[in-house]
């Protein structure tokens, strides 16, 4: 078994299904002794029983003040996946202030809250860390009835980019990744029926949709040394979406 991240310590937030699922346990699979952090208790305690090394953090990011209370008591890091994140689809016309000022605070602010205590320890103890942060394809492309989706994951670029910027000369590197339809569980779900799937799919030159390891792989390949001279990109994984 690959142990590249062995001795590291890494955050996850919506660590507990999905594309944050995948990552904790790829990582604990190569040596990290992982934190994952949600709002979603069950979840965390089914990964607990399946990971019992895999500490588990139940708070809800829409509470800053919590959220940075709960950060703060978990120590230091070497690296920290900001991967927790809501999609509230509604058409621009209809969009509502509750719908827009959720996904702002779990898509963008959290980012920042989450990322300026791990940043702060990480330079506090003098760490070269790594910080990713899951945006989308949707920050570089206008998908319908995605306003705030689009708007929040477009935010989170910029961030990123003046994270990296900001953070750099402590030797902290801050990139993203920007995936298209992910097939975890639920994206099965949402995008089985043809009839919704096809106009998608006819965007993407390589015809079909990402799996949740191609997520993964990217994301540990940028939090890993091996990425030491990558910082403030946006990397699509998207089979040639943003191509076009």
């Amino acid at each position: 078994m690959n142990q590249i991240f062995k001795g590291k310590r890494i955050l996850v937030t919506g660590g507990c299904r999905g594309i944050g699922y995948g990552i904790a346990v790829e990582l604990w699979r190569q040596g990290a002794s992982v934190v994952a952090l949600s709002s979603i208790k069950e979840n965390l305690l089914k990964l607990k029983s399946q990971y019992p090394t895999i500490e588990v953090v139940c708070v809800d990011l829409l509470d800053w003040d919590r959220t940075r209370e709960a950060v703060e008591s978990l120590g230091v890091f070497d690296g920290l996946v900001n991967n927790a994140g809501v999609a509230l689809n509604q058409p621009f016309l209809e969009c509502t202030k509750e719908y827009f000022d959720e996904t702002i605070a779990v898509n963008v602010r959290a980012v920042v809250n989450v990322s300026q205590i791990v940043a702060k320890k990480m330079i506090q103890n003098g760490i070269k860390g790594s910080i990713v942060n899951i945006s989308s394809q949707a920050s570089k492309a206008a998908l319908k009835d995605h306003v705030s989706y689009c708007g929040s994951k477009a935010a989170v670029d910029g961030i990123t980019r003046v994270m990296a910027l900001e953070l750099g000369p402590y030797g902290i590197r801050s990139n993203t990744v920007n995936p298209t339809v992910i097939m975890t569980e639920m994206g099965r779900k949402v995008w089985s029926e043809p009839s919704k799937s096809h106009g998608m799919l006819s965007k993407i030159p390589l015809g079909r949709f990402g799996e949740v390891h191609e997520v993964v792989n990217a994301v540990l390949f940028l939090l890993s040394d091996q990425a030491s001279m990558i910082s403030g990109v946006h990397l699509p994984i998207d089979g040639g979406f943003l191509a076009l």
